[in-house]
């Protein structure tokens, strides 16, 4: 329960850094640079940190949860995503999953950045929010949408490695509408490889 009243507090203090920030043509957006390196000075508190499939804790943990929801946002915007990193290991089964495995963005300062970068001729803006229940958020623009976006996942499947534990693989791509739900593109995004600390094979 402290962990999770901790991470509230920990992204309430990131979100303050990032919401209502301008993303103008050509600039680029870097999560570290903008929330700086969380610290006991400036507020954060110990939360839950993934490393190398271990669960343990740190002084900002539960950032993760910011960088993933603003990572799935512009995947669903015509920004382009410069930098991004996903968890080696794959720590908890897909029950209640909503979104494609792999979808994620982890962060660890200062080396783990998530980088976004405007590559269309108009502004967006970053608004997010800490809700009594859930975090929010959405990338806003004067201008109305061309497209709509959807993330599908293909080519999933799971490999047993040579030392016996199982290695899960998927690839991710992006699926373009018009505004009338007319198919215009589908694009490929990225593959994601990570070993698996459960295992995938169902009990008799």
């Amino acid at each position: 329960m402290e962990w999770q009243t901790n991470k509230v507090t920990n992204l309430r203090l990131a979100v303050a850094r990032l919401d209502g920030l301008i993303l103008h043509p050509g600039e680029t957006f870097s999560y570290w640079k903008l929330i700086g390196k969380p610290s006991k000075r400036k507020g954060y508190k110990e939360g839950m940190v993934l490393f190398l499939g271990q669960i343990g804790s740190d002084i900002g943990g539960g950032l993760c949860q910011l960088s993933n929801l603003i990572f799935w946002m512009t995947l669903h915007t015509p920004l382009t995503v410069v930098e991004r990193y996903r968890h080696s290991h794959d720590v908890f089964p897909d029950s209640n999953r909503t979104q494609p495995f792999g979808s994620g963005a982890t962060c660890a300062y200062p080396h783990r950045d998530l980088m976004v970068r405007n590559d269309t001729d108009q502004a967006f803006q970053l608004c997010l929010h800490v809700g009594e229940e859930n975090l929010e958020g959405e990338w806003r623009s004067v201008c109305p949408p061309c497209y709509a976006y959807e993330i599908v996942e293909k080519e999933h499947r799971i490999d047993q490695a040579s030392w016996g534990g199982y290695i899960r693989h998927n690839a991710l791509y992006r699926k373009m509408y018009d505004l009338d739900g007319q198919f215009v593109d589908e694009q490929f995004l990225f593959t994601n490889d990570a070993i698996m600390m459960y295992s995938p094979l169902l009990p008799n």
